[in-house]
């Protein structure tokens, strides 16, 4: 026979079992929220309402509902792959700050929140202290793409995007109406300062072969279906980094460097099908099927599903090309 409790033990037992109980109640609420935060992972295409020229931006989340919280971003001004110093999620609510140029005023802190709704990302951004920079912004999740460049795909007729005598078929990035790019002699050339060009042909998976010439300590780029760079800079016998030439700028740095100086005409060729691309650069293979994860700060959009256009860069220093060619890949009967 069990033995009669005091009252205040009797007491005591009551008020254990409601500690126990607001214990165990919290413990579910922490879990739960747990659970929903871990909605918050994976990678994310984003894109940007309210700027003057089309933009796409990348956030990859990890850890989330879990103390090991990371991100990576890539959105102007953030050029390359950068590790989010802090994010936090409370209330639902994803927030990261990043202190970056975001204009000529010198480093500034961009603050950026966002909230699941409907499987997305709805978000905004602003300058702190500065109202009039609010952007609104929106992340679906980044698609697989499956394709594989395997020995399945043939090359279709060329399509010559430059012929040498004129910019027929080639278009400025948002609201710029100046082309500001020239033809003379059979090349076409930027000016200081230029805008970017994008061709009015759209691509999926495809070859791409280039020649083109760069100016002493020059930087350009060319456009993968809008959305991936491939670098072109003067960096001649300089250590490797994912800023090199053949890179894809800030993702896949290239396993040599095969850049000729500047002045020197020099040739690349990228194939491109689903994520996977190889660059051969000067004819070294410089990148071998390897994956991009997602776009790089060229992209004008995010749609990583959609073909898009090839980009010229031309506002980073004096580049001239002479050849432009594109082979649509299709598979093979």
């Amino acid at each position: 026979m069990a033995a009669a409790l005091s009252p205040g033990a009797a007491k005591f037992g009551k008020v254990g079992a409601v500690r126990t109980a607001l214990i165990a109640a919290s413990v579910m609420v922490c879990w739960a929220a747990s659970t929903d935060d871990q909605q918050f992972n994976g990678r994310w295409d984003i894109q940007v309402n309210g700027l003057s020229s089309p933009r796409g931006w990348w956030l990859e989340v990890s850890g989330a509902g879990t103390s090991s919280l990371k991100g990576k971003f890539v959105g102007a001004p953030i050029g390359q792959v950068d590790d989010i110093p802090k994010l936090s999620i409370s209330d639902g609510e994803l927030r990261f700050a990043i202190q970056n140029r975001y204009r000529r005023n010198g480093v500034e802190k961009g603050l950026y929140w966002a909230r699941l709704a409907d499987g997305k990302l709805k978000g905004t951004f602003e300058i702190e202290g500065d109202p009039s920079s609010y952007l609104e912004w929106t992340g679906m999740r980044a698609p697989a793409l499956p394709e594989k460049d395997d020995a399945s795909w043939k090359k279709g007729a060329p399509v010559v995007l430059f012929d040498g005598h004129d910019l027929g078929g080639w278009q400025t990035v948002g609201s710029v109406r100046t082309l500001g790019w020239t033809v003379k002699d059979g090349l076409l050339t930027n000016g200081l300062g230029n805008t970017n060009l994008i061709s009015d042909e759209k691509f999926w998976n495809f070859a791409l072969d280039v020649e083109y010439r760069i100016g002493h300590n020059a930087n350009s780029g060319i456009g993968l279906r809008g959305r991936y760079e491939a670098q072109i800079i003067d960096d001649a016998e300089k250590p490797l980094s994912t800023n090199s030439s053949g890179a894809i700028l800030g993702r896949i740095a290239p396993v040599l460097n095969a850049a000729k100086p500047a002045g020197e005409w020099q040739s690349m060729s990228i194939r491109l099908v689903g994520r996977q691309v190889t660059v051969l650069l000067n004819g070294a293979r410089v990148i071998e099927k390897q994956n991009i994860e997602g776009p790089t700060a060229i992209a004008l959009d995010t749609n990583e599903t959609d073909p898009g256009p090839i980009l010229l860069q031309g506002d980073r220093g004096s580049v001239a090309f002479r050849k432009i060619v594109v082979y649509p890949l299709t598979k093979k009967p």
